[in-house]
């Protein structure tokens, strides 16, 4: 373990910048959350109403060219209970049994997925956006001319082999500039809510990779 985050410090540093999703760009947003009647996840972000401002980035997983198959990322700042929560999706598949991996693609359209498991009153829950019709149009244009108000990205959660049940939309707002996307530092081990945290030896690595990549870019 102390190889691996020794060499991704170290390649960060001589980069200067990020080695996982180093283009995007960032947005203010809020995520407005519906709340949940019957069965609750167990997680006040999922269960309760409410409005939280937010912040959004939208980018490539890799230095590729444009147009080049990646794994894209979604990554959103959540202000909830009066603490940052960071929420990390990745393209993925909407086929069931394929939803939690990675899928690259060339246009940001699709589905986006947390990939791995949060843990959310005893059991274990996935997260998603709910692709609409010109959803890829809308979102290339939120990359390309960084044109964010408007632009809304319904978001879904459930369990390992659950169907996907509605709990929140998330709203763009207006593109921030590129000193702060560059000092934007995301990592959901730290920022995690105490009632929806990461599950699994994967999360805690992850974290690590993040925690030198940043430490390495001096972030």
């Amino acid at each position: 373990m102390s190889m691996l985050t020794t060499a991704v410090r170290r390649a960060a540093h001589a980069r200067g910048a990020r080695l996982l999703h180093p283009r995007g760009r960032t947005f203010t947003g809020e995520l407005v959350t519906f709340g949940r009647r019957g069965r609750r996840w167990g997680a006040a972000l999922l269960d309760e109403p409410g409005i939280h401002p937010a912040t959004v980035r939208v980018s490539k997983g890799a230095p590729t060219p444009t147009g080049w198959p990646d794994v894209l990322g979604l990554a959103i700042r959540v202000e909830a209970g009066g603490r940052p929560v960071d929420l990390l999706l990745s393209s993925c598949p909407s086929v069931p049994v394929l939803r939690h991996l990675p899928m690259p693609r060339r246009d940001f359209g699709g589905r986006y997925g947390t990939l791995l498991a949060y843990r959310a009153g005893g059991r274990r829950v996935f997260l998603a956006t709910q692709p609409e019709p010109g959803l890829g149009t809308t979102l290339d244009a939120v990359v390309g001319t960084a044109a964010g108000p408007g632009v809304q990205l319904p978001l879904v959660a459930a369990s390992r082999w659950g169907t996907w049940q509605s709990f929140a939309v998330l709203r763009f707002g207006s593109v921030l500039d590129g000193g702060t996307d560059a000092d934007l530092a995301f990592d959901p081990i730290v920022n995690a809510a105490p009632d929806l945290t990461p599950a699994g030896w994967v999360q805690r690595l992850r974290h690590r990779v993040y925690r030198a990549s940043q430490q390495g870019r001096g972030r």
